[in-house]
């Protein structure tokens, strides 16, 4: 099948499973070809067979790409292939994550928060440095949007989970300081905070804690996990037209966390 040049063109980073699987799966649902970005690095990750599978299932709308956030250079090439084959880029999810924790701040080891840092913060920076360029620069940057995926914890202190709270956080800093540099362009950025959603990331957590994944589920007024699918559908609606009235804030998809229900 051949391409429409005109079809919008998204990159999406955490691609291979979870959240970003479920993005890719959405976007791809609303007419978006996908540059699926994923580190594949195993051992607790995601491996290249979750990504293959995310693209199998969506023939050559779905443009599978092995490379780490923190590699700039394989971000820009992502960007560039996607110009080179599909003419533009429109929207950008940063989805990319890694959980660590378990201790007080005083105990996190400095590795943790090193790691912590560079895949969830500054992987949004990079991943924004790479594709933002590419939106001015395309045919319709009144329709471009950035989306990264935060977290309720970007919002809420989290019990032994300082290194990871600092980085949410800056998640935020970084999506309200891109949107006031893109006033007056038309390209617009936020962020998506979920609460406890059914990943693999909700496991590993609940590991960190020594509790079942219905304890950490317990923190939300829905007293349920939220799908990965109800967060891509947020996520998609902020890549959307209509979402650009969501610009240097946060959509809270996180199911009433941190509420106070009976």
């Amino acid at each position: 099948m051949t391409t429409p040049r005109g079809a919008r063109v998204a990159l999406v980073t955490g691609a291979a499973r979870g959240i970003g699987a479920a993005t890719v799966d959405q976007l791809v649902a609303d007419g978006l070809r996908v540059v699926a970005l994923d580190s594949c690095a195993g051992d607790g990750l995601a491996t290249r067979g979750d990504l293959e599978a995310v693209a199998d299932r969506h023939g050559d709308v779905v443009h599978p790409v092995v490379a780490d956030v923190r590699d700039r250079a394989a971000l820009d090439d992502a960007v560039t292939w996607a110009d080179e084959h599909w003419g533009r880029l429109d929207v950008a999810v940063a989805a990319a994550a890694v959980i660590r924790g378990g201790q007080p701040l005083w105990k996190t080891p400095d590795d943790d928060l090193d790691l912590l840092w560079d895949v969830a913060a500054k992987g949004v920076w990079n991943t924004a440095a790479a594709t933002v360029p590419a939106m001015l620069a395309g045919p319709d940057p009144s329709g471009c949007r950035f989306i990264a995926v935060a977290s309720a914890a970007a919002t809420h202190g989290l019990f032994h989970l300082a290194a990871y709270n600092a980085t949410k956080h800056a998640v935020v800093g970084i999506i309200k300081g891109l949107a006031a540099d893109l006033v007056g362009t038309g390209v617009t950025a936020c962020a998506v905070s979920p609460g406890s959603t059914k990943t693999d990331m909700l496991q590993q957590t609940a590991a960190l804690y020594g509790v079942t994944t219905d304890a950490l589920v317990e923190h939300q007024l829905t007293r349920r996990a939220i799908d990965p699918t109800e967060i891509a559908a947020a996520i998609a609606f902020c890549a959307s037209a209509a979402g650009g009235v969501v610009n240097g804030t946060v959509l809270h998809a996180d199911g009433g966390f941190g509420g106070s229900g009976a």
